[in-house]
């Protein structure tokens, strides 16, 4: 009875001990691949701190020697970055806007109300997301054109209020379908409608996938580049991505300000980290539920 019961406790000791390990080489297999992601951030804003005469020195040094602040003074001066950050700004806060109020209805649509054709419909939506960015480009442009939105920023924000785009709507769909449906029989019994339901009771339930899909509206309207280069002729129209192209374009003819360019890098970079750890919780939570029903 003893060496069985020796026997029990060595063996616990052993598997306790081998999930232990496995812990810790996890934990390393993790550390060593966030090494390897945030590696390019770090040089970013060590070579922002760098003089020019250090930056492309071989080996390369991550830790600058002195720290050069003055590429920001600089990048300050030369660079209207106040300017491009408040276009970017204006972008940015109205397609979200456009996306986390309409994105919501259309899914709450395809996926809680039955009415006919929804499901062929849906279908539609979905068959847009093969459509590449290249085949839309052309006529977009024409139509905007025509409407006489070219060089304003009408084109980067107002159709982020038609939906937001198949996929924000196929996010929300598929977390709504993850909503008990007594939850909405019980407001209907209780005597509320349609909007009520929407409002006080799906709402809430969906603000993690809300939170999701506004981190990634977020990164794709700041920084998007290939909508402001399209229309925006007016420099002082320009958003920060396209700005970044003007400074180096400018600077390119003598000898392009590597410093600086960093410095401005670094800081449009920054809001981008600020708002996903902010929201990083959330986000988390709405791409692990979303997709659970289907």
């Amino acid at each position: 009875m003893s060496v069985h019961l020796y026997s029990e406790t060595a063996w616990k000791r052993r598997a306790k001990a081998r999930k232990m390990v496995l812990k810790v080489i996890n934990h390393l297999i993790l550390i060593a691949g966030s090494v390897v992601f945030i590696f390019p951030l770090l040089w970013l804003v060590s070579t922002s701190l760098k003089p020019d005469t250090q930056i492309f020195k071989v080996p390369p040094e991550l830790i600058p020697k002195p720290f050069v602040w003055k590429n920001y003074v600089d990048m300050w001066i030369y660079f209207p970055f106040m300017q491009f950050l408040k276009n970017t700004l204006i972008v940015v806060i109205l397609s979200m806007a456009g996306v986390l109020i309409t994105a919501p209805l259309v899914a709450y649509a395809f996926a809680r109300l039955k009415w006919p054709g929804r499901d062929i419909f849906f279908m539609i939506v979905l068959a847009t997301m093969m459509l590449p960015g290249q085949v839309t480009m052309i006529p977009l442009y024409i139509l905007f054109r025509r409407l006489g939105w070219v060089d304003t920023f009408l084109p980067l924000w107002v159709p982020a209020w038609f939906g937001g785009g198949a996929f924000y709507i196929f996010l929300i769909r598929q977390f709504l379908l993850t909503i008990p449906k007594e939850l909405e029989e019980s407001a209907i019994i209780d005597g509320a409608n349609y909007w009520q339901i929407y409002a006080k009771i799906m709402l809430p339930l969906i603000q993690p996938v809300l939170t999701t899909i506004a981190i990634f509206q977020f990164m794709g309207a700041w920084n998007d580049f290939m909508g402001p280069l399209i229309y925006i002729n007016d420099q002082a129209k320009y958003t920060l991505s396209l700005g970044l192209r003007l400074f180096q374009q400018q600077t390119s003819s003598s000898q392009t300000e590597f410093g600086m360019m960093m410095a401005a890098t670094t800081l449009m970079v920054i809001p981008v980290i600020i708002f996903f750890f902010l929201g990083q919780r959330r986000f988390i939570e709405g791409v692990v539920l979303t997709g659970m029903k289907a």
